[in-house]
């Protein structure tokens, strides 16, 4: 389908800027000045023609990550590719589902203050025009998702961008029709088609011809997908199939014909559930003899199912479907490479929040925040790069985007609330404390009273949980761990280490009373 495209200015009277480095960015650094592959130090400003591509995997937490320290392998060619990248070990999402943890990646903060809370939740007014599309504006700027969550909120931004591309342009059979034909009545319309579109329940439609049409069409373009996905094509909301493939060749050929400088954020649905790997992988981790620890079932598990061995198998599917997506990305990387783009590209790998099976919990739509919700990949591969570094501070989403300005020679976002990570800020320094948020029943104009904060200070972590009504009378729930020496989060320290959880704690209720004030 047709990407929506805002028109060029003409070019008239004196070269500007942003036709300079247009220009300009058609030769790549490395090749106009070779050895300037860590120049970022004192030459931010002919890092300026430089690219920026932001690849974001939905729901990949880093605690399934070999890199990372996990027991399997899922993904070996982020491993090789992570020769030649910063590593970050331990950094940290906003929050633990879509809405926060992608605003936060888009706007350079906290969830208590960008206010996308809910899902399919907004930004605040303030941050529609000031976002990390905004912050390149010498750049072609362009997005796309598979995710509707994150859909929602680009479409939001979108006037920030040159080119926002609809989510229907990547998917093999999907409802764009009705975007297409209904715009802001789209929950209404989304309604009404699917009554008169698609089977129910009981085996029927409320349309039987124009049903059986449609889904003869797509059973058509899909059945010869079939035995290559053993567990169903990825797909989204039940019967809207994609393919990573198509997504990562529609971006390799993508970055490559759109003017340079530009500044590309790429949000891919996978691994995300449903967990649905390619035929290559379906069975890799069977049988493999791996189990992660036992946790006692938690006061938010989930009301039905999820036991232990329940949760492994879907464990088992998750990480399988995370060899998939590696691959992808090990073929969109050899490709960026072999087109010569890489030389003058910054690419980021990271996610939108993790996902965890364990305490009788599966995915991370959850009040909990354990690590393998929140911890994330985070990986900056640099042009000309050749070597490794290891990154162990505690980082934070929010110091992404005064990153990538900083590498870029942009000017910085004053809005943001993060700094600018090491190896590229000589005075960088572990973050006294990184918090993460999940407050799904506040609603974006009302004081948070019911949430969880995660706060990271040092080798400690506490959770404070509050306003549920399965706390009951207490209202509130404290967990403190050591996550150094117990990063399985196995050892609740609130009870014997008391003055750390009450230090901790005073600081979580002084930053939720400053959050807190414009809204009471």
């Amino acid at each position: 389908m047709p990407s929506t495209l805002k028109p060029e200015a003409r070019m008239e009277g004196p070269l500007s800027r942003r036709d300079f480095l247009k220009l300009a960015g058609a030769l790549s650094l490395s090749m106009a000045a070779p050895g300037l592959g860590t120049s970022y130090r004192g030459f931010q400003s002919l890092n300026a023609g430089q690219n920026v591509i932001i690849l974001v995997f939905d729901a990949l937490s880093a605690n399934h990550i070999g890199l990372h320290g996990y027991a399997r392998d899922t993904m070996p060619n982020l491993s090789r590719w992570a020769e030649r990248a910063v590593v970050y070990h331990n950094h940290y999402a906003g929050g633990n589902f879509t809405t926060p943890g992608t605003a936060s990646i888009l706007t350079g903060t906290m969830p208590w203050t960008h206010r996308a809370l809910d899902l399919y939740g907004t930004i605040a007014t303030p941050f529609v025009q000031k976002n990390i599309f905004s912050a390149f504006p010498d750049h072609y700027r362009l997005a796309y998702t598979h995710n509707p969550v994150a859909n929602t909120l680009l479409k939001q931004v979108s006037t920030q961008m040159d080119e926002y591309v609809p989510l229907g342009t990547l998917l093999l059979t999907n409802d764009e029709v009705i975007t297409t034909l209904f715009g802001r009545d789209e929950s209404t319309a989304s309604v009404s088609w699917t009554r008169a579109m698609k089977s129910q329940e009981e085996g029927y439609a409320y349309s039987l011809f124009m049903a059986r049409v449609v889904t003869a069409l797509r059973e058509r373009r899909i059945a010869s997908l079939r035995s290559q996905f053993p567990v169903g094509l990825p797909h989204i909301a039940g019967d809207n199939y994609f393919l990573l493939e198509d997504a990562i060749d529609w971006l390799g050929e993508k970055v490559q014909s759109v003017p340079e400088p530009f500044m590309g954020y790429f949000h891919f649905m996978p691994p995300h559930g449903p967990y649905t790997t390619r035929v290559d992988y379906f069975g890799h981790f069977a049988g493999d003899g791996y189990w992660p620890p036992y946790k006692r079932r938690d006061l938010f598990a989930d009301e039905e199912g999820n036991g232990f061995e329940q949760l492994q198998r879907k464990r088992l599917s998750y990480d399988e479907f995370i060899l998939y997506v590696d691959s992808e990305f090990g073929r969109l990387m050899d490709r960026l490479e072999s087109s010569g783009l890489l030389a003058n590209t910054w690419v980021v790998l990271t996610s939108d929040h993790g996902e965890m099976f364990e305490r009788g919990i599966a995915g991370h739509l959850t009040p909990v925040l354990y690590e393998p919700v929140i911890r994330v990949p985070l990986l900056i591969f640099e042009p000309g790069r050749t070597d490794r570094e290891d990154i162990h501070a505690n980082t934070s989403v929010v110091d992404l985007l005064p990153t990538l300005l900083q590498v870029t020679g942009q000017e910085q976002a004053a809005w943001s609330e993060g700094g600018v990570l090491p190896p590229f800020s000589n005075s960088y320094e572990s973050r006294e404390s990184v918090y993460v948020l999940q407050a799904r029943k506040s609603g974006a104009g009302e004081p948070l009273t019911e949430a969880t904060v995660a706060q990271i200070k040092g080798q400690h972590k506490l959770m404070y949980f509050f306003g549920y009504k399965q706390l009951g009378s207490g209202d509130e729930r404290l967990e403190l761990y050591d996550i150094e020496s117990d990063p399985e989060e196995l050892n609740d320290l609130a009870s014997s280490k008391r003055g750390t959880a009450a230090e901790m704690l005073e600081e979580i209720k002084s930053k939720l009373t400053e959050v807190n004030r414009p809204y009471l």
